[in-house]
């Protein structure tokens, strides 16, 4: 089986033949990739900011068609095109029980589906979809529609979720809300559509890079600014004041310092950026005391898998969100090096792996 491994971390990833995936067990599904998105989640574990175990087989936002059903897996039924959710809720526990299934963590990824030269290879954040198949938990392969394209469900599977999510689940944005997003890639440019759908007025769009300020003027940003400009913006567009929401879309301490400072007293600073376990972000007791600022985590959009994608496709078909848009260009596995090397020019939203 062909896919991308990386052999050790801060090295180039390699496109191989000999991956083996073994058939799946008991509460597992095996599922042919049809299409992948290259995230910048996937750069940073192969460049160790992210924790990855090694060998890895990256990629985590991928759509395909279910093949083979593990003993005693009733579905989804062979045949079923599925989207990849590298967090599956398993639907019983407190988390999930109580509406937060994102956060749920009592299905792990299955074990060892994968061998490289003889040796255990590590499927990335669960699912590897880079790779032309794949075994995961039958709770991963959340169904969609015959009739939906398999590149546009793969964005749904991460980047749309997180960033709409941020929006409408993590924040709950009011209509008429100021709203600032500081970074303008894949995830940026979805939470901006999702500032758009909760009619949030005005939408700043913060990056340093002039075709992603252009990007997210298309999408629904109504301003623009680089980080420099960011602070000019904060008096015209609020009067000083500070935004109702601010997100953070990068995830280093330097920007969720900036998006705090851009939020007004009382606002809400949203941190969606996947950061690093060592970059500490430091607050003062009195200034979460007296600002009253409220600073959220977000993570998968606060989403649920089994309705928020399906949701997601509605409003997509409605013409309410803009998916094929969001797909700068197409790749096999062989271009998935090349495609992280694109992630710091400013015309690439998303670069998608088609099988």
């Amino acid at each position: 089986m062909r896919g991308v491994i990386l052999r050790e971390t801060g090295k180039p990833v390699e496109v191989t033949g000999e991956l083996s995936l073994r058939r799946p067990g008991p509460g597992e599904v095996r599922v042919r990739l049809r299409a992948a998105g290259v995230c910048h989640s996937d750069l940073s574990m192969c460049e160790g900011r992210l924790p990855a175990r090694l060998p890895l087989v990256p990629g985590h936002e991928g759509a395909g068609e279910v093949v083979e059903l593990g003993p005693g897996v009733s579905g989804p039924p062979v045949g079923t095109h599925v989207i990849l959710s590298w967090i599956p809720p398993c639907g019983s526990c407190a988390l999930c029980l109580g509406g937060q299934p994102n956060l749920c963590v009592s299905v792990p990824p299955p074990p060892s589906t994968v061998t490289f030269e003889g040796e255990p290879a590590h499927a990335g954040l669960g699912v590897g979809c880079f790779a032309e198949e794949t075994v995961v938990d039958a709770r991963a392969a959340v169904p969609i529609p015959d009739d939906v394209p398999f590149d546009v469900a793969a964005v749904v599977g991460c980047a749309v979720l997180t960033g709409v999510g941020a929006v409408v689940n993590t924040a709950r944005v009011r209509p008429g809300s100021s709203v600032v997003v500081i970074g303008c890639g894949g995830v940026g440019i979805n939470v901006i559509q999702g500032a758009r759908l909760a009619a949030a007025a005005p939408v700043l769009a913060v990056d340093p890079l002039p075709e992603k300020l252009e990007a997210a003027r298309a999408f629904g940003a109504t301003h623009v600014a680089t980080p420099d400009e960011l602070g000019d913006a904060v008096k015209e567009l609020t009067g000083g004041l500070g935004f109702d929401y601010a997100f953070e879309v990068v995830g280093r301490s330097a920007t969720i310092r900036q998006a705090w400072r851009a939020t007004r007293r009382g606002g809400t600073t949203v941190v969606v950026g996947a950061g690093s376990r060592d970059d500490q972000v430091t607050f003062s007791a009195a200034e979460l005391f007296a600002t009253e600022r409220r600073l959220a985590g977000c993570l998968y959009g606060s989403g649920d898998v089994r309705t928020d994608f399906g949701r997601l496709l509605r409003l997509w078909r409605a013409g309410r969100l803009d998916l094929e848009g969001l797909i700068s260009r197409r790749i096999t596995l062989d271009g998935v090096g090349e495609a992280f090397a694109a992630m710091g020019s400013g015309d690439v939203i998303r670069s998608l792996v088609v099988f």
